[in-house]
């Protein structure tokens, strides 16, 4: 039924789906970690808001570049391959940021920053989507699918909060030179993770074109792409300022909250209350900036945003699967992980290269993203979906 959850507690799963989540929890941490470090390392290295903002933001154009690449690859050749070696691209931006600032000792200029930024993003849209797209996919049987493409956006959410503490750890031990080392890390744990899977041989098919949508990009949920990477912006724009790991333990701790009250609170609520809801905390949060209670700022603020986007993204996402037609599943999962990162990383771009200037301005365009948002979703979005479902 359209009114209740995704059944997480269906009785799966063997070994290799667990392995999968992990690896995409990993995956997602190796870039996560950047957040809450690379801009303001870039900045303390001369670059001003502008140059900032494009070197965050640029890793969101990154992400489509391979997308209409993704199904020739997977059919063209093994597509656990595909996904190993897009991870290796990954960490080898990683290794190559390392190398150049740290051992040669020179830094890096700014067009080369572009440059690593867009291969970065290049390589992780193409890893996200193959795994979760394809590789989740084909381990499980169909009934468990919907479930399966849940729990593996759940890991990939939990990661927006464990990346970046597993960062800030590592920042306040040994300073940044250390952070690239971490992400590629973690890339490389993902890789080997999901060198213990075992995927079933499908034989490729025959005459399939070099550039498509399948697999990418799900052209029938363009509404609900532009609005869930508006409200993503607005995650994108708080999470860009300087934070604790107090602040990303109560953003985990939101997050936990989110998955509890999906499955007890809304599994019967009506169809819009989850993302109706989570706006209405989102705003709230944002409006706390006003209140300048350093405590509230520090505890409630983070708390009320992870579970915002927890209970927005879960209802995205079974949105974008109810939404598409058959043998649409992956290009459903695909779009709403471009809409989710492209709209953190515009976040950033907003706000180290418009916003810098005044708190003030930061929580007024937050509440005007918002207000369109809602706005759009009420009267346009949500009675458009209701007519153009599929199930």
């Amino acid at each position: 039924m359209d009114t209740q959850n995704t059944p997480v507690h269906l009785k799966l799963w063997h070994r290799e789906f667990w392995m999968l989540a992990l690896a995409n929890l990993l995956l997602m941490m190796s870039v996560y970690a950047l957040l809450p470090t690379l801009p303001f390392y870039l900045l303390g290295r001369g670059l001003d808001g502008m140059q900032t903002g494009l070197v965050m933001g640029i890793y969101g154009a990154g992400l489509f570049a391979l997308g209409g690449f993704c199904s020739y690859y997977v059919q063209r050749y093994r597509r656990n391959h595909v996904c190993q070696y897009a991870i290796l691209g990954l960490a080898l931006c990683m290794g190559l940021a390392y190398y150049v600032e740290f051992v040669l000792g020179v830094e890096m200029e700014f067009r080369l920053l572009l440059l690593v930024r867009f291969a970065t993003g290049a390589s992780l849209g193409l890893a996200a989507m193959v795994l979760g797209s394809t590789l989740a996919i084909d381990i499980c049987e169909s009934f468990q699918r919907t479930a399966a493409n849940h729990i593996m956006a759940w890991f990939g959410r939990l990661a927006l909060a464990v990346g970046p503490l597993a960062a800030l750890f590592v920042y306040g031990s040994w300073g940044y030179r250390y952070i690239p080392v971490l992400s590629g890390l973690l890339a490389l744990a993902s890789f080997a993770l999901i060198t213990t899977v075992r995927f079933p041989f499908k034989a490729p098919s025959e005459k399939m074109p070099l550039f498509s949508l399948d697999r990418f990009f799900l052209p029938q949920g363009l509404p609900l792409f532009a609005n869930l990477v508006l409200i993503m912006m607005v995650v994108g724009v708080l999470l860009a300022q300087l934070h604790s790991t107090t602040y990303y333990v109560m953003l985990l701790a939101g997050l936990a909250t989110a998955v509890l009250a999906e499955r007890f609170v809304f599994a019967d609520a009506e169809l819009k209350s989850e993302v109706l809801t989570g706006l209405i905390v989102l705003a709230a949060a944002v409006l706390m900036e006003f209140t300048h209670q350093e405590r509230a700022l520090e505890y409630m603020q983070p708390a009320m945003i992870g579970f915002a986007f927890g209970i927005i993204g879960s209802r995205f996402l079974l949105f974008y699967l109810k939404l598409a037609k058959h043998c649409q599943r992956g290009t459903s999962q695909s779009s709403f992980f471009l809409a989710w990162e492209l709209g953190i990383s515009m976040g950033f771009f907003l706000k180290f290269g418009f916003l810098s200037a005044s708190q003030d301005l930061v929580s007024y365009v937050c509440l005007g993203l918002l207000a369109v948002s809602l706005v759009l979703y009420n009267f346009f979005i949500h009675p458009w979906y209701m007519k153009h479902r599929n199930r």
